[in-house]
């Protein structure tokens, strides 16, 4: 008998860097389910060679001579639609143009890890690889067009009260609202916090897992594109009406009540050494469902594995609110499977609907 061999997945190296080019073929190069079929040392050479060569995956470097990789990318989504991980620098401006790669069509992005330390490049390493893998399975999404506006947009009249749909929602009442996500989750957020306006009347905080240079520029660019004003938190924020708080980057962050307030409470990785995702969704859940008493709506989006679930586990036993992220409008459906999986989603949304159902709360 025959076994067919496995389809290795095709993949290109863009990179201005040589050291770089060698570094990620040195990694790649050990996967036996990765070959290597390509590198290009700039945006223009990336472009000629992913129409030539239709890898399956590219690895895009963002500051590059002749044309840079947002250039590049634009030009390969609308030429030959390929799956591109940004390999981008771990700075204020390398988080804005990895923004900016995301909307314009990037799977997900990798910070470059420079310094010396072995431990840094050993999580390089393997970051580099299971992003790679992610990648692979995931979809290639565009961001509604609704969403992508560079200006803040007006305050939009308060709308006239409605109910959520859902049959199962009749009679619950929230006074905050919790999101998670992880891969494909910064394109998906700003879809679903765009659809909230200005005056909705519960405090809300997203989890997602970031490094800590990306979260603060994440916030802000959301906080140009929404209604409600956003930020990133800081320990001692109240969840407040009108407010969206992202969770710190690298760290975790926990809820606790004070009173008739709900608080952030930032917390050292250290103290969590169970919770692999940072920051992790299911500590911030989970600890909000216990300070809110479950007075609360639990929202998980895309992402990879199952952060998530054990907090929409708990926040169901209390009695709160859940909504899951739908298969077909997910990047990759692992955080929302394993919600609607273990029976803890009381609605499965496209992602286009969900912001719009936040809504209805009101």
């Amino acid at each position: 008998m025959i076994i067919p061999q496995q389809t290795k997945t095709r993949i290109l190296i863009v990179d201005d860097s040589s050291f770089m080019r060698m570094a990620i073929r040195s990694v790649l190069s050990k996967d036996p389910s990765f070959d290597i079929v390509g590198t290009a040392a700039d945006g223009m050479e990336g472009v000629e060679k992913a129409i030539a060569l239709k890898p399956d995956l590219i690895t895009m470097d963002v500051e590059m001579p002749r044309m840079d990789g947002i250039a590049a990318l634009k030009q390969i989504m609308a030429k030959a639609p390929t799956k591109i991980i940004m390999v981008s620098t771990l700075t204020n401006e390398g988080a804005k143009s990895t923004f900016e790669a995301l909307d314009a069509g990037a799977i997900d992005y990798i910070p470059k890890n420079v310094t010396d330390s072995s431990d840094a490049q050993n999580i390089f390493k393997q970051e580099l690889i299971r992003k790679i893998k992610e990648a692979i399975a995931s979809r290639i999404h565009r961001m509604p067009s609704g969403a992508s506006t560079s200006l803040r947009p007006a305050a939009p009249a308060i709308p006239a009260p409605q109910r959520p749909t859902s049959s199962k929602f009749l009679g619950k009442k929230i006074q905050y609202v919790g999101i998670g996500a992880s891969t494909g989750g910064p394109v998906a957020l700003q879809e679903v916090l765009s659809r909230i306006p200005v005056n909705f009347p519960y405090g809300i905080i997203v989890g997602i897992h970031m490094p800590k240079a990306f979260t603060g520029p994440y916030a802000d660019r959301l906080n140009a594109k929404c209604s409600m004003t956003i930020r990133e938190a800081v320990d001692g924020d109240i969840l407040k009406p009108g407010l969206a708080l992202i969770a710190p980057g690298g760290m975790h962050t926990t809820l606790v009540r004070h009173g008739s307030n709900i608080v952030v409470r930032t917390q050292p990785t250290s103290a969590y050494p169970q919770y692999v995702y940072i920051p992790s969704v299911d500590l911030m859940m989970s600890s909000m469902a216990e300070a809110t008493g479950g007075s609360m709506l639990g929202v998980i989006l895309t992402g990879m594995g199952s952060d998530g679930f054990k907090g929409m586990q708990l926040l169901k036993q209390k009695g709160g609110v859940t909504i899951a992220q739908d298969e077909a409008t997910s990047t990759i459906y692992g955080m929302p499977k394993a919600c609607v999986d273990g029976g803890v989603a009381d609605e499965v949304l496209p992602l286009g609907q969900i912001g719009f159902e936040i809504s209805k709360f009101m």
